[in-house]
């Protein structure tokens, strides 16, 4: 039976991983999979044979922490692909882990095909030369990417983003509000801190403190009336967080009086029935724009990390849906300029300005447009064709 190796480092690609493998099943149902999967991938009968959280580390600081740990992982996977004898490696997102991965079982005849570009658009230096050794064939998520690889002869197809297919062009923010049993006059605010530990313990407090702010803000009569959503996916996530509300609002009748909901899961139904998200950046940017979700994108990271970041980095802008529009669609407030205040005001100026949710709301629609492209046949596509 044909094998294919795939490896993804996080939930973002663990959800990519799952789309592709169900495109693949369906053209071939003699497919057998195996590398590190996260719970989307395995139900799709992928075989893992390591914890995908073992590679979901973010930050330079935070992996200098565990890459003795990655590293040892890293070389014993590919000893355990080696005696499995793929077809096929698909690196599925984590370019630091799987070029390496690449480049070794590209050495030894396997072809190797890479799902999700980096961002060598934003990053200043050369990495091409890097991707061209380890990968067989690109598959390039966003529209301007390819010529990117074309210039430097590496084989790559657009495809588009998997989240563009799945979601609908026109939400259902009243029956994302039915589910979620909110009512239709409330003003929702979704709050987004990230998905990992790390994430939650840099932006929680934060987040508590702004919406403290919005919700004492007296200048505006609808603010009394406004609704905090908080989705949330692990146990330890959620305790996080509950602990800043606790640490940060002392005095009970304050924190009677702040309407702020911790949910587990239901990130996508709390977005759709939003009217303005603040969120960490990250894939949750791209699915709040193509939910045509005014947004606010901020992140804090450790101080080493952001200014290594600060220096490699030479785009204007972080967040993936001012990236696609090439311009500042929605503000961005990271790291310093991320206060509670600043946060405030921006998160209020959206709520209120609807001439400008509006603009706002057309620029993701023409996003959306771009991006939907069927991406997981597209992408079973150029995997078969090397399968051959």
């Amino acid at each position: 039976m044909p094998k294919i190796a795939i490896v993804a480092g996080e939930a973002s690609g663990d959800l990519l991983g799952g789309h592709l493998i169900r495109a693949l099943k369906a053209k071939r149902s003699d497919l057998t999979f195996v590398g590190i999967a996260g719970p989307k991938m395995m139900a799709e009968g992928a075989k893992s044979l390591f914890s995908i959280e073992k590679l979901s580390v973010r930050g330079y600081v935070e992996v200098l922490k565990h890459l003795y740990g990655l590293l040892k992982l890293r070389r014993s996977l590919l000893k355990q692909l080696l005696a499995e004898k793929p077809d096929i490696f698909i690196g599925v997102d984590a370019p630091d882990f799987n070029f390496w991965l690449e480049r070794k079982l590209k050495k030894r005849g396997i072809s190797t095909i890479h799902y999700v570009s980096p961002s060598i658009w934003a990053w200043r230096g050369g990495r091409m030369s890097k991707i061209k050794r380890a990968v067989s064939h690109m598959l390039a998520l966003l529209p301007f990417e390819p010529a990117l690889y074309e210039k430097a002869g590496v084989p790559v197809t657009f495809i588009g983003h998997p989240l563009a297919d799945e979601l609908p062009l026109r939400p259902n923010k009243a029956a994302a509000r039915n589910m979620l049993k909110i009512e239709k006059n409330k003003l929702v605010v979704v709050m987004l801190p990230g998905s990992r530990q790390s994430e939650v313990e840099q932006h929680a407090d934060l987040f508590v403190k702004t919406a403290q702010i919005i919700s004492q803000d007296n200048t505006n009569t609808q603010f009394q009336n406004i609704q905090f959503l908080v989705p949330l996916i692990t146990r330890e996530t959620r305790q996080i967080f509950e602990t800043a509300l606790y640490k940060n609002l002392h005095d009970k009748n304050v924190y009677d009086s702040l309407a702020l909901d911790i949910l587990f899961g239901h990130a996508h139904d709390a977005m759709e029935a939003a009217d303005v998200v603040l969120v960490a950046s990250g894939t949750a940017t791209l699915e709040a724009a193509l939910l045509k979700r005014p947004m606010v994108i901020t992140y804090r990271m450790p101080t080493l990390s952001w200014w290594i970041l600060k220096y490699m980095n030479y785009l204007p802008y972080v967040g993936l849906p001012n990236i696609l529009a090439g311009k500042f669609v929605v503000p961005e407030l990271l790291q310093k300029d991320a206060t509670p205040q600043k946060l405030a005001d921006a998160v209020s100026l959206l709520l209120v300005d609807r001439n400008r949710t509006q603009e706002i709301k057309q620029e993701f629609t023409d996003i959306h447009q771009a991006l939907k492209q069927n991406s997981a046949k597209k992408a079973a596509e150029v995997v078969l064709n090397y399968l051959k």
